[in-house]
């Protein structure tokens, strides 16, 4: 169970750490969004967080988070698709997501833009990187990033916002590079194509200090503010 009582102290220290993140990387303090991630948190961890000014939440399981959606309809409520996704259920997060940060092939591309159309709504997207090559994870290695960005990039109902990235789960100070080298491959891609990239989705409760440091403009973090999952 969700300590609800504590989630908007929790949110409230992780706010800080990210602003202070934020200032020390010579950026103002509301330059990084947070994300709250919620899965396998229940509906009352949310809303307790939404009550305490969170509007930005994640969810990595389609049917979980379309369960959700459906059940909090509260203002501003925006909802982050940020788990890996086969692209027939891309439907439903076509229906549901503001924004899906796991776009890593073009046939899941193609198909969140054809149900988007369906559904008369746009996506905000990022194209997810896999840095380090680990076949566990999703995500278009860096030679394979410019040619699904560009695939990406001609979609209909596709906006195309920038890049993330889901390191290994090693220390702050071993992935901090691989954060980096996530910045430098966006404005890489962003020059190539002459596109304006803004966002970088990267760090968790962990290292999002580190990726803040390199960049990052969205945090995902989930145990910090909500506690072990069940």
């Amino acid at each position: 169970m969700t300590d609800v009582a504590h989630v908007a102290e929790n949110l409230r220290r992780v706010r800080e750490a990210v602003a202070e993140a934020a200032v020390r990387s010579g950026r103002s303090a509301d330059a990084v969004r947070l994300v709250a991630v919620s899965k396998r948190h229940e509906e009352a961890a949310i809303r307790a967080a939404y009550a305490a000014g969170q509007r930005d939440f994640g969810e990595n399981y389609v049917q979980e988070a379309r369960a959700k959606a459906e059940a909090i309809d509260l203002p501003d409520l925006c909802w982050h698709y940020i788990g890996q996704l086969q692209s027939n259920k891309a439907k439903y997060v076509a229906r549901f997501a503001h924004w899906c940060h796991s776009v890593d092939s073009a046939k899941l591309a193609d198909e969140l833009s054809h149900r988007c159309g369906v559904e008369g709504r746009t996506l905000q997207v990022l194209m997810q990187v896999n840095m380090v090559g680990e076949e566990q994870k999703g995500g278009a290695s860096p030679e394979e990033a410019p040619e699904l960005l560009e695939h990406m990039l001609a979609l209909p109902n596709l906006e195309v916002q920038g890049l993330m990235t889901m390191p290994p789960f090693w220390s702050a100070e071993r992935v901090r590079p691989i954060f980096a080298r996530v910045a430098k491959l966006r404005d890489e891609l962003a020059a190539q194509f002459d596109v304006t990239l803004p966002e970088l989705s990267m760090g968790m409760s962990g290292d999002f200090e580190a990726a803040i440091a390199e960049g990052a403009t969205m945090v995902r973090v989930g145990t910090a503010i909500f506690g072990a999952r069940e």
